[in-house]
């Protein structure tokens, strides 16, 4: 039997956005859109590297609640999630408290983020919520359409010492 897990999405993930059909990706899974709801600490959501991708940066209470869904998923959709956004290499899943904008109860919730990152991006722009049309003009790049020789995982990640 599969369980159910609450999980937060502010990026690409909610509704109208490119990788939203990442919950309805496989037959047997099983997800339903809880609201709308924010972070209830603050955290730096950027959109980084030349693929403007939405990142949510674990550094509590720099930046701002940010605002995304809150969604009830089974363990398929949980699985699926976790390959698209490469838990734990590239974000690490964490559970935290959001609150539902409608009734302003609070939710403990899975939330990705990066966790381990170069200091320069708390520098960055940061949003309470993300569009990929939104008014910054940095439209989301599909992985699809992305150069394959390039590594924009060196934009966020310290590199490693040998």
């Amino acid at each position: 039997m599969s369980r159910l897990h609450k999980v937060f999405v502010y990026g690409t993930l909610k509704r109208g956005e490119p990788n939203h059909g990442w919950f309805s990706k496989e037959a047997g899974g099983y997800f339903k859109f809880m609201g709308e709801a924010k972070t209830v600490e603050k955290y730096p959501l950027i959109i980084g590297t030349k693929y403007n991708i939405p990142f949510l940066l674990y550094s509590p209470g720099e930046g701002t609640n940010v605002k995304g869904e809150l969604y009830e998923v089974n363990d398929k959709v949980f699985a699926n999630l976790d390959i698209l956004e490469d838990h734990p290499n590239y974000y690490i899943r964490e559970e935290r408290e959001v609150q539902c904008l409608e009734d302003n109860k609070k939710v403990t919730t899975w939330i990705y983020f990066i966790k381990n990152f170069k200091s320069e991006l708390l520098k960055q722009t940061t949003f309470e919520s993300y569009s990929s049309e939104g008014p910054h003009g940095l439209k989301y790049v599909s992985r699809y359409l992305r150069d394959d020789s390039s590594n924009h995982r060196l934009d966020i990640f310290p590199s490693e010492k040998s």
